[in-house]
Parts: C-alpha cells; structure tokens; sequence
C-alpha cells in the first residue's frame, strides 16, 4: 500500500493509548502539534456518535522525530493516550489475571471481526480480537494523515470530505452544486453534509435509528484539487494509484465498496460517453470540462481533482442484539452489546481523507523525494518547468 511512507499503528481499544510511527518524510517539514490534534478533533465530529467520543480528549503527544517544530528526517512516533483506560484497566491488564477476575465474550457479534478472529487466534474470549479491530484504532492513522495533509498542502494540494448519503437519505452529488468555499465549512454541518436540506432529514433518520435501538450506513466523497498529473505509475499492478487508495480505503473498519469518479455510472455509459475529451486553450492549457474519471488514467493521476467515495455499512454493534451462537456451548443466543456509535459516516469521512493523504503523500514522494523538504520543492519545480506548455496547477477557489 505505502511505497515510501512507511506507517506502523499499535493499540487497543480500551488500553492504555494508541501509538503510530511513522517512517519516511523528508526533514525541514514543519509540524505543530496543533495541527495533528484539528484533526483529531475532526475524527470525533457527527451526529450519531456514541458516548466514548465524549470520554476521549485525543490529544497526541510526539515522542521523536520532531525538533523546533521541524521533521528531522527519522522515525516520527506519536501517542494517543486513551482516558477510559482508567475503568478498563482491570480487564486490559497486561499482567496475568485470574479467570474468575475477568468475564469472557463468547458470543461473536454479526458483522464484527469476533468470529473469524477467535477461530484464527485460538481464543475463547472475543476480546482479545475486537480490542484491536475497533475502529478506535483508526484514530492513530488520522494523526498520521495529518502529516501527509502538511506535506501535501506545502505544494498546493488540498484535501476535504464530506457526506452524501446516510440511511436512505441522498444529498446532492455535485460539488458545482454548491458555492466556492463550501467544502472549508463542512465541518459546521452535524452530519457534514453540504445539503442542509438533506442532512436535516439525515438527523431525523439518525434519531430514528437511536429510538429503535439501530445503526445507519452511507456514503462519502473525498475530493482532492492541485494533484500534479503523473503520480502512481501503469507499470506496476500493485503501485498503480487507484489500486493503492482502494486498498487504503477498504482498510478502514465499516468501509464495503470503493469507487473513483462515477465509476458505477460509467458501467451504465457508451464509452463516447463515459470519458472526459481533452480540450486546450492558452489560459488553461490542457483540461477536461468533465471529470468521470475521478482523476486517475490508468493508474495515474491526470492533473483534475481526485474524487474518491466510499460505502459504509451500519455499525453491527446493536442496542438489540442479533442472533449469534454462544462458542462455549454452541447454543443460540444473542450477541454481547458493546458501546457503540448509531451512526459514523461523517467521522469515516475524514479517516478517508487521512488515509487518502497518506497514499498521495507517499505517491508523491516517490516521485519527487529526497532526504530534505528544500530536496522535494527543488524536484518538483523541476517537473513543473517541464510539463509547463501542457500542465499548471488550477486555483479551484477554495
């Protein structure tokens, strides 16, 4: 997935903190401490969330790889504690415990990685698998992701998310429904949605969903402007760009479909149709006026904005439990109820920014890296004066 970049997370749920560590970008990057904890602070954003969000204060801590606020070219470790550790400390425990000290979950919950997880790991407590896949560990990727956003932003790229559907309810699609700047808002909107009429009804639904002891799923777009053409390659299965941020996205908890511009639209379209014409003109050299494309050919970027979507199914931890089998006894019972979220698709939205960022940063300093950040602009200048008379970054008005 990560070429360049390298990135290791570690943590559980419910223990004492989530760690990341992060390998590869260039020294003289400068990072504020602040800017990791924004996002942060965006990952706990949405209407529906459960009650951990306001347990967590998710605040990172950067144990290496920082000086004066500059990168300095090594590994860069940064810890999340986590504060309700305090009333799990018992039953996460790193030292041994008695059996009868600490309950065991033997009964897997539908949708969850319990099941398959207990049989690979030969356990006969769901615990020790589900601690790990929460989704809480997505938090420590979103801290990583906003340095792969300040890498990115330093070389005019610009990322941003938001939510089209929840439920059965759809926004409009179009970001050129909306007016310049929309996106740099978005996260006003409880649902961050960009229809305040549709995520009006989102919230009702959401509501719905709570009374009946429910969770809802949708969909989010991630829209990226300023990408120079050329990063990713066609060379290679496994480095071709759309591969890269499709593993990427689907290795989000929830995450179940994937898709770049209006790919399933496209299925539906002749191809006289279904691709964006190549037009020129002296003022914006060479363009698209469509973008179906998503802005990827061929495992590459094209230089139009990528436009990326991702499906969340509901979140399979229930106040009413569904049906399950208890694996001590192997009788019908009902499934454990965990603390959970009635709805998390404007938090997913901006773990897909982040984990977008990481792969474009990664993408990016494949082709334009070197050990400095003065190396990266120097290369890149290069690339511009090259593709000059064909290619220049566009002022999208954000």
């Amino acid at each position: 997935m990560l070429q360049r970049i390298r990135l290791l997370t570690a943590g559980e749920s419910h223990g004492r903190a989530l760690v990341a560590i992060v390998e590869g970008l260039p020294a003289g990057l400068a990072v504020s401490v602040e800017e990791i904890n924004r996002e942060l602070a965006r990952r706990k954003l949405g209407y529906g969330r459960g009650k951990r969000m306001e347990i967590e204060n998710d605040c990172v801590e950067v144990l290496s790889g920082l000086r004066h606020g500059k990168t300095l070219g090594s590994p860069i470790a940064l810890l999340i504690e986590n504060r309700d550790y305090e009333n799990w400390s018992q039953i996460m425990s790193v030292e041994p415990q008695k059996n009868e000290e600490t309950p065991r979950e033997t009964c897997p919950r539908p949708g969850h990685a319990d099941f398959a997880g207990m049989l690979k790991y030969g356990t006969s407590d769901a615990r020790d698998v589900l601690e790990r896949s929460s989704a809480r560990e997505t938090a420590s990727r979103v801290a990583a992701g906003a340095l792969a956003k300040k890498l990115l932003a330093g070389f005019g790229v610009k990322l941003f998310s938001h939510v089209l559907s929840i439920g059965a309810v759809t926004a409009k699609t179009r970001i050129n429904d909306f007016a310049p700047g929309a996106l740099e808002t978005v996260d006003e909107n409880p649902v961050r949605c960009l229809d305040l009429e549709a995520s009006e009804r989102m919230i009702k639904e959401i509501d719905a969903a709570r009374e009946r002891g429910d969770t809802l799923g949708g969909v989010f777009e991630v829209v990226v402007f300023g990408v120079p053409p050329g990063l990713g390659t066609s060379a290679h299965f496994d480095k071709r760009l759309d591969a890269r941020l499709a593993s990427a996205m689907f290795s989000i908890p929830s995450i179940k479909a994937v898709e770049i511009g209006d790919a399933f639209a496209q299925s539906r379209t002749p191809g006289s149709g279904a691709h964006d014409e190549i037009h020129y003109d002296d003022e914006n050299l060479i363009h698209r006026l469509t973008n179906m494309a998503g802005g990827i050919e061929g495992g590459m970027t094209n230089g139009e904005a990528l436009v990326f979507r991702a499906a969340s199914k509901p979140v399979p931890t229930l106040a009413r439990p569904l049906s399950t089998v208890d694996m001590d006894t192997l009788e019908s019972t009902l499934a454990f109820k965990e603390r959970a979220d009635t709805c998390v698709v404007p938090a997913a939205a901006v773990i897909g920014e982040a984990m977008v960022a990481l792969i474009l940063a990664d993408a990016f300093l494949e082709k334009f890296g070197g050990d400095s950040i003065e190396d990266v602009r120097q290369s890149y200048s290069a690339f511009l004066e090259r593709i000059s008379k064909y290619w220049k970054p566009v002022e999208h008005g954000l």
